[in-house]
C-alpha cells in the first residue's frame, strides 16, 4: 500500500542559543519550535496558526532547511529529508517550493520577471533552451493572471497583488508536490486577498498541490484549509479538521485565540457579551 502522505514531520526541534559574557558563553536556549510532529496528504490543505512568535515561520523555514533543525524527522515523498546531500538537496528542493509574505523581498530586482521565474527551470532542466524558457514562463504568467509583457518587466513595476502572483508564479514553475505558504496573503488588501486565494485553490486542483498554510487571519484558514495545527510557544497544542477546530476548540489557548476574532464568530461574541 502507497504511504499517502506527502509530508512527515516527526518530534521536529529547532532551538536558538542564548550566548552571554565575553566569552560569548551558551547560557540557555530559546525553544522555537519544540518536539512537533504532524503529515499532510496528497491534495490536502494544512493550516497553522498563532500568535507572533508562536514558531510558525521558523517551522517553515526549518522544513525547508533555510534553518537546519536541531533534531527530528522529516521524510518528504518518502526521502530523508534531513539527511539528503547537498546536491541531492537541490534537485529534492524543486518539488518543495515556499511562498514568503514579502514578495518584493524574495524576488531579484535586478532580474526581470523571465529571468526571476525562469533561471530555476534552465538549472533543473524542465526546459532546453532560451525560447522554450520564455514559452514556458510565458504560459506561468498566463496561469497566474499576468499578460505576456510582463516578461521584460522588473519586480518594483507590479502592485503587492501582482508581486505576490509573481512569487506563486515562480514557486509552482517547479511543478512541485507541496508549497509551503508562508502569512502569503497577510500584507495584502482585503479585496487582493480573496483573489490571491482563489488563484491558489485554482492552482491546487490544476497542479495536484499541497499546501502549508501559514497565517495569523483565523478567517482565511478557517476557510481555505482541510486541517488546523494550533502552535504556541513552539508547540503545536491542538490539531483536527477545520471546522472542528474553529467550532468546537478544544485547548485553552485556541479557545483565546478565537475570543480574539469577534468577528469571524458573532455568535461566541454576543454570548461572551451577555454574560
Amino acid at each position: 500500500m502507497n504511504n499517502p502522505f506527502i509530508l512527515e514531520v516527526k518530534e521536529l526541534k529547532k532551538y536558538f542559543p542564548i550566548r552571554k559574557g565575553v566569552l560569548r558563553r551558551i547560557t540557555g536556549y530559546i525553544k522555537a519550535v519544540d518536539n512537533i510532529s504532524f503529515s499532510i496528504k496528497q491534495g490536502e490543505v494544512v493550516g497553522m496558526v498563532g500568535e507572533s512568535g508562536s514558531g510558525k515561520s521558523t517551522a517553515a523555514h526549518s522544513l525547508i532547511r533555510l534553518l537546519e533543525p536541531t533534531e527530528g524527522e522529516i521524510s518528504f515523498l518518502g526521502k530523508d529529508f534531513l539527511n539528503l546531500k547537498k546536491q541531492d538537496l537541490r534537485l529534492h528542493r524543486q518539488k518543495l517550493q515556499m511562498v514568503f509574505q514579502d514578495p518584493l523581498a524574495s524576488l531579484n530586482p535586478r532580474k526581470t520577471i523571465l529571468e526571476n521565474l525562469g533561471e530555476a527551470l534552465l538549472y533543473h532542466k524542465l526546459v532546453q533552451n532560451k525560447q522554450e524558457q520564455i514559452e514556458a514562463v510565458a504560459h506561468i504568467l498566463e496561469r497566474i493572471g499576468l499578460p505576456k509583457k510582463a516578461l521584460t518587466s522588473y519586480p518594483h513595476q507590479f502592485s503587492g497583488g501582482q508581486q505576490q502572483r509573481l512569487s506563486i508564479g515562480r514557486a509552482i514553475a517547479l511543478k512541485p508536490k507541496l508549497v509551503i505558504c508562508d502569512e502569503a496573503v497577510s500584507a495584502l488588501d482585503l479585496s487582493v486577498q480573496a483573489q490571491i486565494l482563489n488563484l491558489l485553490f485554482e492552482l491546487k486542483d490544476t497542479y495536484k498541490l499541497s499546501y502549508l498554510f501559514i497565517s495569523h487571519d483565523l478567517a482565511v484558514v478557517r476557510n481555505f484549509c482541510d486541517t488546523v495545527l494550533v502552535m504556541c510557544k513552539g508547540k503545536i497544542v491542538e490539531r483536527g479538521e477545520a471546522k472542528r477546530v474553529f467550532e468546537h476548540p478544544n485547548h485553552p489557548y485556541t479557545q483565546q485565540l478565537l475570543a480574539g476574532a469577534p468577528a469571524i464568530f458573532p455568535k461566541r461574541r454576543s454570548k461572551s457579551s451577555k454574560s
